[in-house]
């Protein structure tokens, strides 16, 4: 079993910054590929970007290249997504995943989620 718990969320400008976190428990964080997905009440879970285990190979969505990273610590055993430029159609609650194997970009493969932290975009 593999818990998973979201950080960093709020209230941003457009063109801002933010940062979320993702802890993770369990001792084999680095066989696990992670990802973060987004949901926008009414819609699909959207993903956004994933990174793999140990090589920490990144995938990202095409409307975030070039503005998110995503990163992981697996010391510490957790994740980041480095959020900038930031726009309000960003607005939506980001969910952590965790999948054991590769890195995949379909929600319904990840087996573990977070409770989700909400990220607002707005003037």
């Amino acid at each position: 079993q593999v818990q998973l718990v979201e950080s960093g969320g709020g209230l941003v400008q457009p063109g801002g910054s933010l940062r979320l976190s993702c802890a993770a428990s369990g001792r084999t964080f680095s066989g696990y590929a992670m990802g973060w997905f987004r949901q926008v009440p009414g819609q699909e879970r959207d993903f956004v970007a994933a990174i793999s285990g140990n090589r920490g190979y990144t995938f990202y969505a095409d409307s975030v290249k070039g503005r998110f990273t995503i990163s992981r610590d697996n010391a510490e055993n957790t994740v980041y997504l480095q959020m900038n430029s930031l726009k309000p159609e960003d607005t939506a609650v980001y969910y952590c995943a965790a999948r054991r194997g590769g890195v995949i970009t379909a929600a319904l493969e990840y087996d573990y989620w977070g409770q989700g932290t909400q990220v607002t975009v707005s003037s």
